[in-house]
């Protein structure tokens, strides 16, 4: 089968990502709940008249897609593939709010239409100018797993040889407070807020993008190749282990050749016990990487793990403000990515360094 490269890579998040060397300006956030957006600026990637009417979901999907392309110089694509767990959501909150102020009459149809789900790779799509395959993957927090499956079978099966891949979400205000009343967001009054150390059950959220060319050929820009993907829905705590193993076994990579994991811990309390099966047990020995006190949860942060473990692979060196244990390697080839979402949607990245 063909091989997948990622040549490029672009993240807007709740870090400055965007067009600045890999994690240069890190601020560590453990006094709010919900981490705000680094927004970069706009206007670099869309004509500010455009920009007043985009919801900020979609400016960042063009945002990060923008950058991902030109780093990877690459300018016809055979399909554009987005996941995202809640779409815009701001706009379904303009609309539904819309929708009981007016007693439902008289709505202007504009927030109802730029709420749908595929909005950014639709958005993505009329600038580009691209009329090949385009789809939004709605999966929980496999969306973005669903769309690298997608790009990488489409790839393999010479369906298609260049695809921009993404991971979209939005913080809506509303949802946002709805999520603290159920448990899932950690209560304000709370803090601080510890990744690695939690006392309390839900996550301290956020939202972002994170975008990748994922191509068959590799070119100078390449970060990394795209080995595996693969999801669950539901796991026991006992049989992560047993699911590694048999994930690496497919792929002909034993234990010993993963050179780091990355690992969604999110702070609850109840749920990182997960990623503590694996941490304490089968790679107790080996590097281990973190990154939601950077970008905050959210149901695709996962896009921004996969552009840690991209940046670790190109650069082969970890930041130590990624770091849960001291152990460190000489080379890093093989990277495991690990995340679940309170319990269930759990999904294994297999990269390689190219």
């Amino acid at each position: 089968m063909k091989k997948c490269y990622i040549n490029g890579a672009g993240c807007v998040s709740a870090q400055k990502t965007l067009d600045v060397a890999f994690l240069e300006e890190v601020a560590i956030n453990e006094a709010d709940n919900i981490l705000p957006l680094a927004a970069p600026d706009y206007k670099e990637y869309i004509a500010p008249a455009a920009g007043r009417r985009m919801a900020k979901g979609v400016k960042n999907g063009i945002a990060a897609s923008a950058s991902a392309i030109k780093e990877a110089g690459t300018q016809n694509f055979d399909a554009i593939v987005t996941g995202t767990g809640m779409g815009c959501n701001v706009d379904s909150e303009k609309f539904l709010t819309a929708l009981l102020d007016n007693q439902e009459q008289f709505l202007t149809p504009t927030s109802f239409i730029q709420s749908t789900h595929n909005t950014v790779g639709a958005q993505i799509a009329l600038g580009l100018q691209c009329k090949a395959y385009n789809f939004t993957y709605v999966n929980g927090a496999v969306s973005f797993e669903s769309a690298l499956i997608d790009a990488q079978m489409q790839l393999q099966e010479d369906d298609a040889h260049s695809i921009l891949v993404g991971g979209i979400e939005e913080a809506a205000e509303s949802t946002m407070k709805f999520m603290q009343l159920s448990g899932a967001i950690k209560s304000k009054d709370n803090g601080p807020y510890s990744v690695l150390e939690p006392k309390t059950g839900g996550a301290v959220f956020s939202e972002g993008a994170a975008f990748f060319v994922i191509e068959d050929e590799k070119k100078p820009s390449a970060y990394a190749e795209l080995k595996d993907v693969y999801t669950y829905n539901i796991l026991s705590q006992d049989e992560i282990t047993a699911k590694v193993e048999a994930f690496l076994g497919r792929n002909n990579i034993a234990l010993s050749d993963v050179d780091a994991i990355v690992l969604g811990y999110n702070g609850d309390v109840q749920y990182d016990a997960y990623y503590n099966v694996l941490v304490q047990g089968i790679f107790k020995d080996t590097p281990q990487v973190y990154y939601k006190h950077l970008s905050g949860e959210y149901y695709t942060a996962s896009a921004f793990g996969m552009w840690v473990a991209a940046n670790i692979l190109k650069l082969q060196q970890i930041n130590p403000v990624l770091m849960v244990n001291a152990v460190s390697r000489s080379q890093y080839k093989n990277i495991l990515l690990y995340n679940q979402y309170r319990g269930g949607d759990h999904s294994f990245i297999l990269l390689s360094a190219c």
